[in-house]
């Protein structure tokens, strides 16, 4: 069973590679003369994807299969990595791999989750997926700083910014091969669910909110990637420190975070993690608000471990309102991950009005409102609707 899981693990690690487009924001800022907003359409093809993809790409695994779903991305993701690794593309080429990545990582998503239980001895799935969440977030952590440091490898000093996407090729490659020579018997529901049974779900408050909520998480984790760097870096930290302090500690926090999540769980309750989660996302964000150097790190350091396990909470909370509905909520909930496309244009557009670190109350807002709606009761939702 270990050689069933250790594929999935490994696309789970592959899936971070997406977060590196946020800290690669500011080398392409740089090398084609943009502003921020623009260099911000980096991680906001990636995320746009999510948004057109997730709800057929549920549909897609209920005709094709998981695994071959999960194929279908690790493809698609080594595609949109050879192309810069061969040659330096425009602008607008760079965009189009970027928006190919997305679509990959959003099937990777959309499957990864529910196959992670068809390969998972019985009684440790909720355990495999929360490590598989960990280990996506060492993965973002280790993207985000192999953007940086590669450009010190003799061996990809020539290709300057594009030096991290051949090694991120070949992960994908390896990936795709583990995956291709693993046997598994999938789970599969007996309706397939639809487009229109899964929108109609947004007809429920609990979950209208619930998706807002994700949404708005993944966007307030997006801006930390792609912004906490250059806010260090106006605060006078060195580039190397800003990254490493910034946005590789971020994602390193996430990964611990959310290991430590599987622990803290077995004696504290799922909403009270959540509304512990949301405040500490708060106070991290307000913390960076301030614009003092002091203040700064611990303010990622709350605000990583705030983030860490706001996904697995709000998403298992949720579906214990309709567990029968788990799959037409995950294509949702994988919707949902769009809110990474474009909340980060609104905290770009203030830093080009040079709001520097006031514009941190983007992320602040989101996860003020991760926070009220954790006050909600938990209750079960009008099952008559469904």
């Amino acid at each position: 069973m270990k050689n069933k899981t250790f594929p999935i693990f490994l696309a789970f690690l592959v899936m971070g590679v997406a977060d590196a487009m946020g800290p690669m924001s500011d080398a392409i800022e740089e090398q084609f003369n943009v502003s921020k907003l623009v260099a911000t359409l980096l991680p906001f093809f990636v995320f746009l994807a999510f948004a057109v993809f997730s709800v057929p790409g549920g549909l897609l695994a209920g005709r094709i299969g998981k695994k071959n779903l999960l194929l279908l991305g690790l493809g698609l993701n080594a595609v949109a990595m050879l192309i810069p690794s061969v040659v330096s593309p425009g602008f607008a080429l760079l965009l189009g791999c970027i928006f190919v990545l997305g679509i990959g990582t959003t099937f990777l998503q959309v499957a990864g989750n529910p196959i992670m239980r068809d390969v998972s001895p019985e009684g440790t799935y909720s355990r495999n997926l929360s490590l598989a969440q960990g280990i996506k977030g060492l993965g973002s952590a280790s993207s985000a700083y192999l953007v940086i440091a590669v450009t010190s490898l003799t061996l990809f000093q020539s290709m300057g910014w594009r030096g991290s996407f051949p090694i991120f090729f070949v992960l994908m490659v390896v990936a795709f091969v583990l995956v291709a020579m693993m046997k598994v018997d999938e789970a599969k529901p007996d309706v397939p669910p639809s487009i229109g049974s899964s929108l109609s779900l947004l007809k429920q408050p609990v979950f209208l909110m619930a998706v807002l909520g994700i949404f708005l998480y993944v966007g307030a984790e997006v801006c930390m990637g792609r912004f906490l760097k250059p806010a260090l870096t106006q605060l006078g930290f060195s580039d190397e420190r800003a990254a490493f302090m910034g946005p590789t500690s971020f994602f390193l926090i996430l990964t611990v975070g959310r290991l430590l999540g599987g622990v803290i769980l077995s004696f504290l309750s799922p909403q009270v993690c959540l509304r512990g989660s949301a405040l500490l996302g708060v106070i991290g964000g307000v913390l960076l608000m301030t614009g003092s150097s002091p203040l700064a790190i611990p303010g990622v350091v709350l605000a990583g471990f705030g983030f860490a396990n706001i996904w697995p909470l709000l998403f298992s909370i949720t579906v214990e309102d309709q567990p029968d509905r788990a799959n037409e909520l995950s294509g949702l909930m994988c919707m949902a991950i769009s809110g990474g496309a474009f909340v980060p244009l609104v905290m770009g557009w203030l830093g080009d009005l040079e709001w520097g670190a006031t514009a941190f109350i983007v992320p602040v807002i989101c996860f003020a409102y991760l926070f009220m709606i954790s006050l909600r009761p938990a209750h079960k939702a009008d099952t008559a609707q469904s």
